[in-house]
């Protein structure tokens, strides 16, 4: 045991995680937010007021709700006693956000806290370029008739050119799919391997849907007609390697192998967590699902290394524990692109990779294929950047009960090149 106490995972449940534009077109990210909190409060049927603290991963932030955790909390009935916060770190927000809860609670400050992540990538800001903002502020200023003609007169057509996001680095002024082609070509991923493992995501997520293995997915209804949400809306169980290997390259267009159909989509979705000590667990009668082991979170090069966090932090979050890949028997990835897994998964079975980066003396090893993502992962399911750690965590936890399996880690990369890992242990 790495943590100084037993913090455990008692459940967690998310939003059913639907493609950006469709149905949670018209909500705001703290609507979106509060469902997955409500939802926790009810599976679990704690009780509001023992909720000591509220942490919620988010990326696309909107000016109004920059806290967005505080709203969606108060939104579902936490309350106002219970302090709110929200943490940013690109597609790692959820596991930064459990981590800080974990963080909180070993350092006596709360008891029970409620972690996970929203985004809503429909809810999108968009603004105007600096020139406009700041004549914008200027005008605050504004009073006299003269002074307002004076402004009126000072802008031009340009100005009203809108700033459109991207999902780009900003050091680099590249794009995700650019940097994941690099690692790809890095490790010699082939775009047969890629288009295979996309395909195999989508079939294992349709048939985990089938067959209801969703556990974590909560009902959602919203007005004015209150139709029922149940599924995610992005899973395509009919897609197979052959049927995507003519789509042409998305970022590298003349040597790529990413494409649209092997690389994650803007999603709209939230999820939630809960995490508290197991004593205080115990006294609530509530039994937990799974024990946290340790975590570790990783930097690398921006260079050429930006989605390759998994490859770093998931050794070392097993030194740090004392564990090897043989001990683990469920493995839940982020997949951000197919090519990117796959390049995790050649470096953490090259000897180059472990003796030059790692300091290790030969490779990790291989993670059989039979043990990770068995549901589907960010590529069929969505990826909510905000929320996806939360996700992971509840998806591991729920396969290492259903399989009575002793170990689980999760892992993602993020902008920024950083890397997340997190084992846990199912709770006895």
């Amino acid at each position: 045991m790495s943590l100084e106490k037993n913090i455990v995972f008692v459940d967690g449940v998310r939003t059913p995680f639907l493609r950006a534009g469709t149905g949670y077109a018209d909500l705001a990210t703290y609507e979106l937010g509060h469902l997955a909190i409500k939802g926790l409060l009810s599976r679990t049927g704690i009780n509001p007021t023992e909720i000591d603290g509220v942490v919620m991963g988010n990326v696309v932030a909107n000016v109004k709700t920059h806290n967005v955790a505080r709203e969606s909390a108060l939104l579902a009935g936490v309350p106002e006693s219970a302090p709110c916060h929200t943490v940013s770190q690109a597609c790692i927000s959820a596991n930064r956000a459990i981590a800080d809860a974990i963080g909180e609670i070993l350092s006596g400050q709360a008891e029970v806290i409620i972690a996970g992540g929203v985004d809503c990538a429909s809810d999108t800001p968009i603004g105007y370029k600096k020139q406009m903002r700041k004549k914008l502020i200027q005008a605050q200023k504004i009073k006299t008739p003269m002074q307002g003609l004076r402004f009126l007169l000072s802008l031009r057509p340009s100005d009203f050119f809108p700033e459109l996001p991207s999902i780009a680095e900003f050091s680099t002024n590249r794009t995700m799919g650019e940097d994941g082609e690099i690692i790809a070509s890095r490790f010699g991923v082939s775009r047969e391997e890629t288009d295979a493992f996309a395909a195999r995501s989508h079939q294992l997520a349709a048939k985990a849907t089938e067959e209801g293995s969703f556990e974590d997915i909560i009902e959602v209804s919203l007005p004015p007609n209150f139709k029922s949400i149940k599924e995610d809306n992005g899973i395509r169980g009919d897609t197979t390697a052959e049927g995507i290997a003519n789509l042409k390259p998305a970022f590298d267009r003349k040597y790529g192998t990413f494409t649209a159909a092997n690389s994650s989509f803007l999603t709209d979705g939230a999820a939630a967590t809960l995490i508290m000590t197991e004593d205080k667990a115990l006294e609530l009668n509530l039994r937990p699902k799974s024990r946290v082991i340790d975590f570790a979170f990783t930097g690398q090069s921006l260079d050429d290394e930006l989605l390759l966090g998994p490859a770093y932090a998931i050794p070392k979050v097993l030194q740090k524990t004392g564990l090897t890949l043989d001990d683990i028997d469920v493995f839940e990835l982020h997949e951000a692109f197919a090519g990117q897994v796959l390049a995790v998964l050649k470096a953490l079975e090259s000897d180059a990779f472990a003796t030059e980066k790692l300091g290790l003396k030969q490779m990790l090893g291989k993670i059989p294929m039979e043990k990770i993502n068995t549901q589907g992962g960010s590529l069929s399911i969505g990826h909510p950047f905000g929320a996806t750690g939360a996700r992971l965590v509840t998806m591991a936890s729920n396969k290492m009960l259903k399989q009575k399996s002793n170990y689980a880690l999760i892992a993602a990369c993020a902008a920024g090149a950083h890397g997340h890992a997190m084992i846990l242990e199912r709770y006895h």
